[in-house]
Parts: structure tokens; sequence; C-alpha cells
């Protein structure tokens, strides 16, 4: 059996974007019940000069949905990067999530061997469609959502490393 580039790709962006909406339940929950401001998280960074919460969720669901996008060979949905609020962070995974679900199989797997242009203030960087998603698209997407997840535990929402892996349960695992 071989893996194609969309068992690769678009579950794997899914699975992240279920996962990080976990990471919201938990810290509502969370803040809820100690009567956290959960204002204090979208705002939140890890360093000053890195990006708060809400965009770190926002690049993750950009990572996402631009990368199938380039997969498929298909115009990613624009959004505007306005959420404030934890219910409009819902609302743009879920509309992330959403997009992912429109990209068939065929539309990927048939463009294996594209070429994919990522233009950049100071260049082009220019991929094979396996590459971008290896080297690029993946990790950046994990390292969005990576941040987002050390931004919540930094300020004290109790997630473990089974949020990260399975916030949203595991494939094939029993409820």
């Amino acid at each position: 059996m071989s893996i194609s580039l969309y068992d690769i790709s678009i579950p794997t962006y899914r699975r992240g974007l279920t996962n990080l909406a976990s990471f919201l339940d938990k810290a509502e929950t969370y803040a809820t019940a100690g009567g956290v401001d959960l204002a204090s998280y979208t705002e939140a960074r890890l360093a000053p000069d890195m990006h708060p919460f809400t965009r770190q969720i926002q690049i993750a669901s950009d990572s996402a949905k631009g990368g199938a996008a380039r997969l498929a060979g298909i115009e990613a949905p624009a959004m505007e990067d306005t959420e404030t609020t934890f219910a409009l962070l819902r609302v743009r995974i879920s509309r992330t999530i959403a997009f992912l679900d429109t990209i068939a199989r065929d539309q990927v797997d048939a463009r294996t061997g594209a070429t994919i242009e990522l233009p950049f203030p100071g260049g082009v960087m220019t991929f094979t469609a396996t590459d971008f998603l290896m080297q690029f698209s993946l990790p950046n997407f994990f390292f969005h959502i990576t941040t987002a997840y050390a931004i919540l535990r930094a300020n004290g929402v109790p997630l473990g490393k089974m949020d990260y892996l399975a916030g949203g349960g595991l494939p094939g695992a029993a409820a």
C-alpha cells in the first residue's frame, strides 16, 4: 500500500485543526472554572517579538487552506484575519476544515509532480509538490499549532501531550 500526497496532506491538516479547536475548548473550560478572562489568552504571546495566540491560529488556518489549495491547484478562500474571540477563532477553524473537505483526493494526487512557487518579498521559493508539503507547508502548519499550544500552556491551561496528539480523538480509537 502506498501513501499518496492527499493522504499526507488533507487529513493531517484536518486533524491538526480539529486538535487546535480542542485546545480552545479546554482553555475555555479552564478559564471559566478559574475566573480567567479569555481575552488574556487571545493576546498572549511567548515572546514580545512573536505573534499573539489569535494570529497563531490564523496562520495555522492559512497554512492549511493555502497548502491544500496549492497542492490541489485551486484558489484558497480569503479570510480577513479579524478574529478576536474564541467564538470567532472556532468559526475560522470550522471554515478552514469545511474548505479542506471540498478537496478531492484526485485533485491533489494528480499534481504530485507539479511545481509550486511561493512568492516572498525577497524572491520566490520553488518546490515540487511533495517537497512543498514535507519541507515547508507541514512544518509551518505544525509550528503555529505548537506555538498556540505553548501559549496556552504558558498561561496555565492544563494541556498535555495527548491533547496535542489526539485532542480530537485518535482515528480508529474506540470512544
